[in-house]
Parts: C-alpha cells; structure tokens; sequence
C-alpha cells in the first residue's frame, strides 16, 4: 500500500490531496471501519434496521455479487493508477523513461516481496501439503505490486489510445476464456468456485500456499483484469493531470464516465457474472465506475470547492498508507484499544447500552490508528517505496 511521490508532501501546487484523502478513506475500512459497522449493528439487535444494512454492505458477497466492501480493493488498485500518472510523468521529465523504468520495476518487485514477507514469508516452510501452509506468492500487496508494475511499464510505453487497446484486450480476453474454455474434464463452462479456470488454473500451476486452499483470490489469471483496474486509474489521472481541461468539465466526465461503466459492468454481469474473487471484468468495471465517482467527488469538494478540513484526518493516513497496513499485521489496534477500553470501562458502557463496549473498542481501535498516522505526519514520517 504505497503512496506515490504525487502524495507526499511537497511544495508542488499539483499535488491533489483530494487522492491523499480518497487513499486514506479507503484504508479507515481495512484497518477497523468494518469493525465499527459491525458493532454498531450488533448494538442494535436484529431489527437494527439501516445500521443493519450497513453492516451487510461491509461483508463481502459469498461469491457473485457486488457490496460497499468489494469496492475496498479495487479502489486501492484504481488509486495506484491515478498516482502513478504524476510520478512517472515527473521522473520522465527530471530523468528520463529509463529511469523512470526503473523505478516501476524495483517498486513493483519490492512491493511482491513485502507481501510474501506479510503473509508470513516461509516461517512455515516452503510448503506443506497436509497443512496447506507455506509460502504465500499471490496476495494483496502482491496483486498491489504486480498491477503496478504492468500498467506503469505500459504507462510508459503506450500512448492513450495504446492504453485504451490494453485495457480492453485485458478484459475482453479475460471474459473469453474463461466463458469459452471449460476446466478440463467439464463438459461445460461454468463460473462456480472451483469448477471455472482461473480457479484450476491456480490449482494446477500456482505453487505453495493458496489462500482457498485449492485456488487463490488474487491468482494468476485474475491478475491479468486486475491490471485492467489499475489503467482505468491511468485514464483518470490522465484527465487530471489535463492543464487545458476545466476542472469542473473533469468531475463531469470522471461522473459521466463512471455512471457509464457500472451500466455496462451489469449489463455484462448477466453474461460474465459480477464476481470479485474471479476478479471478472464486469466487477472490473462497476469497481472502477464507483472508483470514479468517488474520486469525482472528493475532488470536486477538496480540490475545487476547497473543503478540506473535514478530509484532513484521511490524508494522514492517505500520506502513510503501507505503515499503517504492515503495522495492522504485526500488532492489533483493536486488541490495544482494549487495553484500555476493556475490562470495566467496557462492562460500564454495556450497563448504559447493550454492546456499546464492542463499539467504544472498536472506535478506540480506529482512533489509535489515527493517532500513529498523525504522530507520524507532524514530525514528516513517511515509508515509501
């Protein structure tokens, strides 16, 4: 979870701190907003009523389907390729493409290598088959690397219209085969768990730990329209970055554009079903087209309208978004909360409310996580890559 060079502070008056603070909303719910969700919906009782449909929105679907909480990854994703567009542009321009190859290639490799070491690297061995334990080689900051690497490399490489050919060749050959192709030894095509290819693919050719035991979320085949996710942040940030556009024209088209490919990832959805751990093109599409619509509307209320108070505890995190996520693997947040929020605290919150313990904790979690990516921010501490 890195943040590019465009994100970090600096005197640069193109620095959009609206994609700070979209980069820091989307990491509130990977680092404890679901928690808060949770509680408060189990607060309420069964008949919670909106808190309770919240709470739904922050699951993820079974299989097929599409909710708030799917949109967390790929929002990730979308955000590395807006960002991306500004820090190579100014690399290619100080030090030329070469240099700026470089850096997508070290970024990228380091970034896959960070995730293995996250998923516990080999301290279980390199695998073993009866535990399913091992090596982890695909994961999210794998996927994250990997996304980076490819639409950086092909950023570089291709004009727009060279770009627009690659995204649509990534999710039209993707939607093929896997509608085309059947698992060998099925008579038919089919995209149920474990019985489509990308999933035999995975069983067949991706080695050690898979994270479904057979197959793995963020495979190899779905990675290819995961890097369709991360060009369609290219094109935005493209629009952007566009010095003869009205900014006001950008959020139009960002909208325009985003209402357009969730129509279309729907209407695809019948076909190719809406599935995120297939990763299939029609939830790349209605991803990206919320993706859009967000941006679109953090950038009208921070960069155009100037409303940026309310956004600033988001840019804290936006500005440290792989501190905060390694550091959510090696202690929880949660757990310190209750430290201090537990025990009797948290016994006299439930005799005032049932459950309102669970919520002070899970607040107490996200606060503290806050409190780090402020502490860090005030003293100009920030990880990258």
């Amino acid at each position: 979870m890195a943040s590019d060079s465009d994100t970090t502070p600096s005197s640069s008056p193109n620095r959009l701190v609206s994609l700070d603070a979209l980069r820091g909303f989307d990491m509130i719910w990977i680092i404890g907003g679901d928690s808060i969700g949770h509680a408060l919906a189990d607060m309420g009782g069964a008949n919670s009523g909106i808190l309770g449909a919240i709470s739904t929105q922050l699951n993820h679907v079974g299989w097929d389907g599409f909710r708030f909480y799917d949109l967390i990854f790929p929002l990730f994703v979308f955000i590395v390729g807006v960002s991306l567009v500004y820090s190579l542009t100014r690399i290619v321009e100080r030090d030329g493409r070469k240099a700026a190859m470089g850096r997508v290639i070290r970024r990228g490799l380091l970034l896959w290598f960070i995730g293995i070491i996250y998923y516990g690297g080999w301290s279980e061995g390199i695998y073993n088959t009866e535990a399913n334990e091992g090596i982890r080689l695909l994961g999210v900051l794998q996927r994250i690397g990997l996304c980076y690497l490819f639409a950086g490399l092909l950023f570089l490489y291709l004009k727009p219209k060279g770009l627009l050919i690659a995204l649509i060749s990534l999710l039209v050959s993707y939607w093929a085969m896997l509608s085309f192709i059947p698992v060998p030894g099925q008579a038919a095509v089919s995209f149920e768990e474990g019985k489509n290819l990308t999933n035999w693919f995975d069983s067949k050719y991706l080695p050690f730990f898979k994270y479904d035991g057979t197959h793995d979320p963020e495979g190899i085949l779905s990675t290819l329209p995961a890097i369709g996710t991360c060009l369609m942040g290219v094109f935005c940030g493209l629009l952007l970055r566009n010095g003869t556009m009205p900014q006001i024209k950008k959020v139009a088209w960002l909208v325009g554009g985003g209402v357009a490919c969730i129509l279309l990832g729907y209407l695809w959805g019948m076909q190719f079903p809406v599935i995120k751990k297939l990763w299939t093109s029609s939830y790349v599409l209605i991803a990206g087209g919320w993706s859009a619509l967000f941006l679109a509307s953090f950038y009208w209320m921070i960069d155009i309208k100037g409303w940026q108070r309310w956004a600033i505890p988001f840019v804290w995190i936006g500005l440290n978004p792989i501190t905060i996520y390694l550091l959510g693997n090696v202690i929880s947040f949660d757990g310190l909360a209750l430290r201090v929020l537990g025990g009797p605290i948290q016994t006299l919150a439930d005799s005032m409310a049932q459950g309102l313990g669970a919520v002070i904790a899970s607040v107490g979690g996200v606060a503290l996580a806050w409190a780090v990516c402020w502490w860090m921010h005030r003293r100009k501490l920030y990880l990258r890559l």
